[in-house]
């Protein structure tokens, strides 16, 4: 779920239920809509291979930060927040955690994905239709995009953007336009794969978190087909309070190390974890 202010509990649920995209890798809608990701489904199956994690080295996070948008970039995290009345764009300093500049969003925006493209940052919202573009070095407003589903999740492949919505489907968008230039549709052998929240795309790959679950989907940006799952079961540092709205989100890559960095809504850290073969 997106966030508690503003909106009521039981309202965002059936957005989501709306937003969950009846379609499969095959290129076409499916005549079926998603199925509740489980542990069940993932690790009762051998055709997709299932990841564990080892933590390698852990940083601190702002538990304050209910995170939407999470990405690298030379040393520094940009992370954009949600909640309205605190949602942001923020730089920090991974080795210590300062920040190092931030922009509040008008209290009305709920802000989500973000992904540094060159010298521009872009930031999605979740139900307000825009996509704002920034300076990366002054942080101003120097663009906006209009688009007609929700924002979810955000990343590149170094020539289109890349967005989730919540559903099954990722879009490739022009950077210059922010129109769509093509879709895939994400299922495994069970259903569509909806829910498809943080994106990261590396090595020609791309990683997405399934909201409300400690699963990431690596998938195949060519066709959506299913590449492999991680398992971030365990990480969670306190489920007893940590639990929903306060799920796994944020996935990052460090090119330096090949690790990612993975966090969650509010969690006191930021793991980098090197992944192993169940």
């Amino acid at each position: 779920m997106k966030g508690l202010a503003g909106l009521g509990l039981t309202a965002l649920a059936a957005g989501r239920a709306r937003a969950a995209g009846e379609q499969s890798h095959t290129g076409e809608p499916p005549t079926h809509g998603p199925v509740q990701l489980t542990s069940e489904r993932v690790l009762g199956q051998s055709a997709i291979p299932i990841y564990r994690y080892r933590v390698v080295k852990v940083h601190p996070h702002d538990t304050s930060s209910y995170t939407e948008g999470f990405v690298l970039e030379g040393g520094s995290i940009y992370e954009g927040t949600g909640l309205y009345g605190r949602s942001r764009l923020i730089e920090w300093d991974l080795a210590s955690g300062r920040v190092l500049r931030e922009r509040a969003l008008d209290p009305n925006v709920f802000g989500e994905g973000v992904t540094v493209m060159g010298e521009r940052i872009y930031q999605l919202t979740y139900l307000d239709n825009h996509a704002y573009v920034y300076d990366r070095r002054t942080f101003e407003q120097i663009g906006a995009f209009r688009y007609t589903e929700q924002g979810w999740g955000m990343t590149h492949d170094g020539t289109h953007l890349i967005t989730s919505n919540g559903s099954s489907s990722i879009v490739f968008r022009d950077p210059a336009t922010f129109k769509q230039v093509r879709t895939i549709f994400v299922s495994d052998a069970v259903a569509p794969l909806g829910f498809l929240n943080e994106l990261e795309y590396a090595d020609g790959k791309l990683y997405a978190n399934v909201w409300q679950s400690h699963f990431i989907a690596i998938i195949d940006p060519a066709d959506g087909r299913m590449l492999g799952w991680i398992d971030l079961s365990g990480l969670n540092p306190d489920p007893a309070k940590l639990v929903y709205p306060y799920v796994l989100n944020g996935i990052a890559f460090d090119k330096a190390t090949g690790h990612l960095l993975v966090t969650g809504k509010c969690w006191p850290h930021v793991w980098e974890i090197a992944l192993e073969l169940r």
